[in-house]
């Protein structure tokens, strides 16, 4: 089974301009906290790079 950090890198993957909290949510029909749990978690690995653009924060894989 696939768990929350590989569907949100799997989202991420497929969306190269960026996401927010609240579109990654949508996308994965589940809640705003678990996937900032989850990018906490993956910024902290250094594998997420966030943009602030105006007040949103666009979440972005970071390039191997």
């Amino acid at each position: 089974m696939v768990g929350w950090k590989e569907k949100v890198v799997g989202v991420l993957k497929q969306n190269l301009h960026g996401l927010s909290v609240s579109e990654i949510a949508r996308k994965l029909d589940t809640t705003r906290i678990t996937v900032a749990l989850v990018l906490a978690e993956l910024k902290g690995e250094g594998k997420v790079l966030v943009r602030m653009v105006g007040v949103a924060k666009l979440h972005y894989l970071k390039k191997p």
